[in-house]
């Protein structure tokens, strides 16, 4: 069994802190960490670590409680939506593992974290108990602050988990989830505004692309159209790309570049490949090395002098 997790830290500029969550989730015997990526604009961090189901729930726990030591939201600001010092911890089924697998882990967790750690949890999408609260960006949307003064008092906002009141680590939105590429787009601009508009056109709430989400936000003192593909087989990166561009000119920039925030699936990236070329979804069967590693079970990447 594989299960993936990808938690979201609400901390990306104290190096020290990057790394005392980092050594937590390694120490684990049976997890891989795949990669860390921090941004300091939108002061955050998302690491992508592997293992069977009791390896992932054990690192998880040691990520979440770490992070709760080290981290104060009533001291934090940032440019991305948060509720809490581990804020989003999403469990993806890869190998050997099914949807169900990763929503009972979640909702184990969920209750080891509240029992244990003290702190409010939200089950969201397929880990959700309540509809309203599968979509992550109706749970994050009163962000830390908000949430603060309701918690307590509004029902709505009762946690599935933990305590209704909100310390100085916050609140921890855990779920089960489908692959998710996170993809910002920047502009030759320092409006925010524009990004914004451009979000709101572009996502899926908005009318606009399925599977989409997205935000408009100012990082490195630029326009950012900050976006989760939630599903890249029914909405491409190409796709996207064509669309945020459409919407740029619009507001007279243009794209400068775009980047990845953790790791991608490999045929999300040869799909967008295949389809500027213009060449038939097949042609994935005629890739060397892909047609290697499964005759030979020899993925090592080819190098040509």
């Amino acid at each position: 069994m594989l299960i993936e997790c990808i938690p979201n830290f609400s901390e990306g500029r104290d190096a020290r802190v990057i790394d005392a969550i980092a050594a937590a989730i390694r120490a684990v015997d049976g997890v891989t960490l795949l990669d860390v990526s921090a941004d300091h604009d939108h002061n955050r961090a998302v690491m992508t670590f592997v293992g069977d189901a009791p390896a992932v729930e054990q690192a998880a726990f040691a990520g979440i409680a770490t992070a709760a030591q080290h981290i104060d939201l009533t001291r934090h600001r940032g440019e991305h939506p948060r509720i809490g010092a581990a804020d989003v911890v999403p469990f993806v089924p890869l190998r050997g593992a099914t949807m169900a697998d990763c929503v009972h882990l979640a909702r184990r967790l969920g209750e080891r974290v509240g029992a244990e750690l003290g702190l409010p949890v939200y089950l969201y999408e397929e880990a959700a108990t309540r509809p309203e609260r599968r979509n992550l960006a109706d749970v994050r949307r009163p962000r830390y602050e908000g949430l603060r003064q309701r918690i307590a008092h509004d029902p709505a906002w009762t946690p599935d988990y933990g305590a209704a009141r909100l310390g100085k680590a916050g609140a921890v939105a855990i779920g089960a989830r489908q692959p998710l590429i996170a993809f910002n787009v920047y502009l030759d601009t320092d409006d925010a505004r524009i990004a914004q508009a451009i979000a709101e056109t572009v996502r899926e709430s908005g009318g606009g692309l399925p599977a989409l989400k997205a935000l408009g936000l100012r990082v490195a003192g630029q326009a950012q159209v900050s976006m989760n593909v939630i599903d890249f087989r029914r909405t491409g990166l190409n796709a996207i790309m064509r669309a945020v561009r459409e919407e740029a000119a619009k507001h007279g920039v243009g794209v400068t570049h775009s980047e990845l925030v953790g790791l991608i699936p490999r045929r999300a990236l040869l799909s967008a490949a295949l389809e500027s070329l213009q060449l038939p979804p097949e042609t994935h069967a005629l890739i060397l090395e892909e047609r290697i590693g499964n005759m030979m079970g020899d993925f090592q990447e080819i190098t040509f002098e």
